[in-house]
Parts: structure tokens; sequence; C-alpha cells
């Protein structure tokens, strides 16, 4: 009897280590939701998890140096925020959990969402139906609606399954979609232009990390070309966008602090089944409305929204 109670005494003492990789930059409300989804299941930093930070503000690349880091030492999970998982894709020694915007099947982490298969598991904010539901829903807002142009990052997993997505709901909406794809921060410039010189009558941008980092930049664009908005996460809301439609990505790294917990209690990445929200929030920013001459009390939306940013 004195063999399990020794081995409790054991794994209570243990400190587990954790590495957090991202190319966002402090304070990260990532981060933070995460930290409350290890406290809420009994973690506490410094007695029994430490928490080793790496940010890489921008460049993915910068965190390959971290990846070989953690074949070298004790580390028990790994977790990346975003575009880091890039720079993950060659580590099989350590249990690594993600939270992402685009497809990882496509990108090479797991076989399938149902089944992992390897040594990745976590989040995937891609959806297909939500792409059309915001096309619906920035109609409704908007019934003048004729021409809509889509910002994409080209580099974004998934990015053309969601074009497909967002084009379909367009036609059927007898909306016009235009595809304005650009490869890269030093493109999104250009992008704008081609925006702006096609006289659209709103403009819809795919969440991905990189519109996020440049959410305010875009924003004021849409708002400067008098352009109705429409994104996936309320960051961009909370930067100027009209409107957003999609998971809270705070709420989600909060979960994921649960598969964190059942692997270092034991159980395998390659059995758990990568997450997809099933809920989903409307934001409205009522001053950005007012700015472009939009009366939105005529709709429904209103009612419909999670949050109003007055």
């Amino acid at each position: 009897m004195a063999c399990p109670a020794a081995a409790f005494a054991q794994d209570a003492a243990r400190v587990y280590r954790i590495y957090w990789l991202s190319t966002q930059a402090q304070p990260d409300p990532f981060l933070e939701g995460f930290r409350e989804g290890l406290r809420a299941r009994g973690y506490v930093e410094g007695r029994n998890v430490v928490l080793e930070l790496h940010y890489a503000i921008g460049n993915p690349q910068a965190l390959r140096e971290v990846a070989t880091e953690l074949r070298r030492g004790k580390v028990d999970l790994a977790v990346s925020s975003g575009p880091a998982t890039r720079a993950m894709t060659t580590v099989a020694e350590v249990p690594v959990l993600f939270a992402l915007s685009g497809d990882p099947v496509e990108l090479g982490l797991v076989k399938s969402l149902g089944q992992p298969g390897g040594n990745f598991t976590g989040s995937t904010f891609l959806s297909l139906e939500l792409a059309g539901k915001r096309v619906e829903l920035l109609k409704e807002a908007f019934p003048n609606l004729r021409k809509l142009a889509v910002l994409s990052n080209a580099n974004h997993p998934g990015e053309q399954s969601e074009w497909r997505a967002t084009k379909e709901a367009a036609k059927k909406l007898g909306i016009a979609p235009l595809y304005v794809p650009f490869a890269g921060g030093n493109e999104l410039d250009g992008a704008l232009t081609l925006v702006g010189d096609a006289h659209a009558d709103a403009l819809l941008v795919f969440p991905d990390v990189l519109t996020m980092v440049h959410r305010k930049k875009i924003t004021d664009f849409a708002i400067a070309h008098r352009l109705p908005s429409m994104f996936g996460w309320s960051e961009y809301c909370d930067a100027g966008g009209l409107l957003s439609y999609g998971a809270n990505q705070r709420a989600t790294y909060f979960w994921l602090a649960t598969y964190a917990d059942r692997i270092l209690r034991g159980e395998k990445p390659a059995g758990l089944p990568v997450f997809q929200p099933t809920k989903f929030e409307l934001i409205v920013n009522l001053r950005t409305a007012e700015q472009l001459g939009l009366d939105l009390d005529k709709s429904s939306i209103l009612f419909r929204a999670n949050r109003v940013i007055e």
C-alpha cells in the first residue's frame, strides 16, 4: 500500500517544463488565456510547472534554433502559437500543442483531424462554414453589397479552400467576389492598392496571423476608403473593423490547457483529435459604422451581436 502513495507523492513534487513559442509580441493575450487554463487545472508556475517563453516577432524562422534546443533539453511539452508552428515541423521528440488559423493536415502536422497520428495536436480555427457565414452577415449589414473584395494571405494553409467557400457563398447572394491575394507583409501595401482601385462595395479579410499583425493598417484603409469590413476575430474590430465573426481566440487557448494537462499526465497527442471551436461570436463596431455613414439600427445584426463596440 505504500508504493502507490510514494508514486503519488513523487508526481506531486514534479515540476513540468513547457516551452511557449510565438511570433507575436508581449503582452500576449493568448499566453494569458493558456495560463488561466493551466491554473484552472491546478498548475502553479514555479511550483509544479515552468513556462519558458520564446518570442520571435513576425519571424517564424528565428524559432528554428529553439526547436533544436527541444531535442537537447528536458522539455515535457511545447505549445506553439500561430505561425510559430511552422518552426516545429521537424520536432518529433517532444509533444507539441498548436493553435492554428489554417489547415494542420495541409501543413503536414497531422494525418487527420480525428486521428493526428504523431506528436502534434491542438486546435484549428479554420471552418469553411464560417467563411460563407461571414459573407451572409456582411450582406445583412450592408444590403447594397454587389462587389466584394477578398483580401487573403496566399501562404496561409487551407486558404484556397476558404476562398472557394467564400466565392460560392458570394455568388449565391448575387455578389461578385474579387480575390486579392498577397504573399508576405512586403506585398500587403500593393494588395491594398488593388483593393482601392477595384472600387468594391465592401472588404472581407481572411483571418490569419499576418493580417492580424497588420490589422490596424487594414482597418484604417477600409475606413479611409469607406469600405464596410468583415473579419474573423474580435481583435480586428477592436482595431477599427466593422464586423467580425468567429471563435474567441483567448478562450481557445484557455481550452488548450486541457490537452496540456492530459499530455502531461501521460496521454499521447496521436490519439487526441484536433479541436475545432463550435461557439462563435459576432462583434459589431458602431464607432466604425458611424464613420462609414452606416445606420445599423435598421438591421437585425445588432440584436444578434455578442458584443457591440460603441
